[in-house]
C-alpha cells in the first residue's frame, strides 16, 4: 500500500461494531438492510456528523434516497432511532440521529435472555434436588413432598445448597423424611444460617466446644424409610 492510500485509509477512520448488535439485530426487529443503515449512521456519528445527507447514504448503500427515507421511517416506527431537534445559542435548530433506543432495546434483550437462562438453570437444579431426595429416600417423592420442597424454595427462599446440606445431615442421622429436614432448616434459620460456609462454621464451633450434636425432635418411627402418608399421620407428635 503506497503512502497516499495509507493516508486515505487512516483518514477514513474506523467504526467499531458490537458483536451484541451483530448477534441480536434480528431480535430487536432489524432486517439486514436496517442493520446496514444503522452501521452507516453510526459511522457518520463516530466522526462527528450526526445528521448525514441521505444522498450520501444512498450512494454508499447503492439504493435510492426514497428507500433510505423508508428505512429511516421504519426504524423510527420501531422505536429504534429518533431524530432529535435542538436549538443552539443563536436560536437555530439542528437535527441529529440518536441510536440510544436501539442500544436500550439490545440491552433489554440481553437481560431477558440472562433471566431466562437463570430460570432454566434454577429449574434444572430443582429437578436435580428432587432426584437427590428420591435417591436418598430410596423411593419416589409424593406430590405433597414435592410441594413442600417447592415451598422451601419459593416461600422460604432457602438456597438449594442449604436444602442439600440439611438433607445430608438428616441422612447422616439416618432419618429419611422431610419433616426432619424441615426441623434442620428451621433451626438454621433461627441461627441466621443461610450458606454452606455458615453451616461449616457452626459445625466447627460445635466440635471445638465439644458440644453435643444438635438433635431434632422427630418421632422414632419416622427415622426409617417409610411412605409419606405414614409419617404425616404422626405429624401431631413431632
Amino acid at each position: 500500500m503506497n503512502n497516499h492510500l495509507l493516508q486515505k485509509w487512516l483518514k477514513a477512520g474506523d467504526t467499531t461494531v458490537s458483536n451484541i448488535l451483530l448477534t441480536h439485530y434480528r431480535e430487536v426487529g432489524l432486517t439486514s438492510e436496517h442493520l446496514i443503515l444503522v452501521l452507516q449512521l453510526k459511522s457518520f456519528i463516530d466522526v462527528g456528523n450526526d445528521f448525514p445527507d441521505t444522498e450520501i447514504i444512498s450512494k454508499r448503500m447503492q439504493i435510492s434516497s426514497a428507500e433510505v427515507f423508508q428505512l429511516i421511517h421504519d426504524l423510527i416506527n420501531k422505536k429504534l432511532i429518533i431524530i432529535e431537534t435542538v436549538k443552539n445559542d443563536d436560536g437555530k435548530t439542528r437535527d441529529s440521529y440518536r441510536l440510544d433506543l436501539l442500544w436500550d432495546k439490545l440491552g433489554l434483550v440481553i437481560s431477558q435472555q440472562e433471566n431466562q437462562q437463570r430460570f432454566e438453570k434454577q429449574h434444572l437444579s430443582e429437578q436435580e434436588l428432587f432426584q437427590l431426595f428420591e435417591a436418598e429416600f430410596g423411593r419416589p417423592l409424593s406430590p405433597i413432598e414435592m410441594q413442600t420442597i417447592g415451598m422451601w424454595l419459593d416461600d422460604d427462599h432457602y438456597a438449594i445448597e442449604l436444602i442439600e446440606l440439611a438433607l445430608r445431615e438428616a441422612v447422616l442421622n439416618q432419618v429419611y423424611n422431610l419433616k426432619y429436614v424441615d426441623r434442620i432448616l428451621l433451626n438454621w434459620e433461627r441461627k441466621n444460617i443461610r450458606t454452606k460456609d455458615q453451616v461449616d462454621k457452626e459445625a466447627n464451633r460445635r466440635r471445638q466446644g465439644n458440644a453435643k450434636p444438635t438433635t431434632y425432635s422427630v418421632s422414632k418411627e419416622q427415622t426409617t424409610k417409610v411412605p409419606l402418608h405414614n409419617w404425616l399421620n404422626n405429624n401431631d407428635n413431632p
